[in-house]
């Protein structure tokens, strides 16, 4: 009899621990980026920049900027200031990225040029002022733009992640493909790597810091390596205030001329 109630035992713990299995299954690769683009943040932000440029001699350069973003709903727009070094100062950058999956609207205000140039789909490949993030980088990519694939799970540097490969619906997109470590906690991409148009692999984004902020966890402390330059770009954000109520004239062309 004991014999029969150990074996019960043990066909309960074997089917309970295949139905855990199932169930952690059942999320699905797009799930979780969605999980991980919705993610609250405030309704809006606020908060200085500081960008190193670090070349493959180690050499640094600086550029400090002003930042704010705001949740319309159906469009979330960001405003950056450059503030210093004096070669790139009262440079402006503008974007708007659409609820409906609608490609980003981007503009840039060259102060040499004394006008504000919108950003064309053929250039959001380029980097933005010298950096590794190109102008796409630096919008909201849409959830159903790619199709995602739960690889695995997987621990890094100690977080519990989903490890989701999204491939691009369109070909001729700049990326042939991104892999990205998503904590299950938080549901922070906490690493991206990005492969180039040929399927080689080009670089690695890396959060190295988030704080929680008013209740929202806030990525404060990032990294791009480009691997094929052998060159980085880090992104340190501080004074980081959640939900000051930013005016919505903020987000205009005309601001982005006139400056801080």
């Amino acid at each position: 009899m004991k014999t029969l109630i150990l074996l019960f035992t043990a066909a309960i713990f074997i089917a309970l621990g295949n139905q855990n299995q199932v169930m952690a299954q059942e999320i699905t690769g797009k799930e979780i980026i969605e999980k991980t683009y919705y993610r609250p943040t405030g309704d809006d932000q606020e908060a200085t920049l500081e960008m190193t440029l670090i070349d493959s001699r180690g050499n640094t350069r600086e550029r400090n900027i002003k930042q704010f973003t705001k949740d319309f709903g159906d469009v979330e727009k960001s405003i950056m200031f450059f503030t210093a070094p004096a070669d790139v100062a009262n440079t402006s950058f503008m974007n708007w990225s659409y609820e409906d999956g609608s490609s980003d609207d981007q503009w840039i205000y060259l102060p040499s040029l004394r006008r504000v140039r919108r950003i064309s789909s053929d250039d959001k490949s380029d980097r933005f002022m010298g950096s590794d993030f190109t102008y796409d980088d630096l919008g909201d990519r849409h959830p159903d733009d790619d199709e995602h694939e739960l690889l695995r799970e997987e621990t890094i540097d100690g977080k519990e992640c989903y490890v989701v490969e999204s491939t691009p619906k369109d070909p001729d997109y700049m990326y042939s493909r991104t892999v990205t470590w998503i904590e299950k906690d938080t549901y922070i991409g906490v690493q991206k790597e990005f492969y180039d148009e040929y399927g080689d692999f080009l670089k690695t984004l890396t959060v190295k810091e988030y704080e929680n902020i008013d209740g929202f966890d806030i990525i404060t402390h990032t990294e791009m390596y480009d691997e094929q330059r052998d060159h980085r770009t880090v992104m340190e954000m501080k004074n980081v205030k959640v939900n000051t109520g930013i005016s919505d004239n903020m987000f205009t062309e005309r601001m982005m001329s006139r400056g801080l």
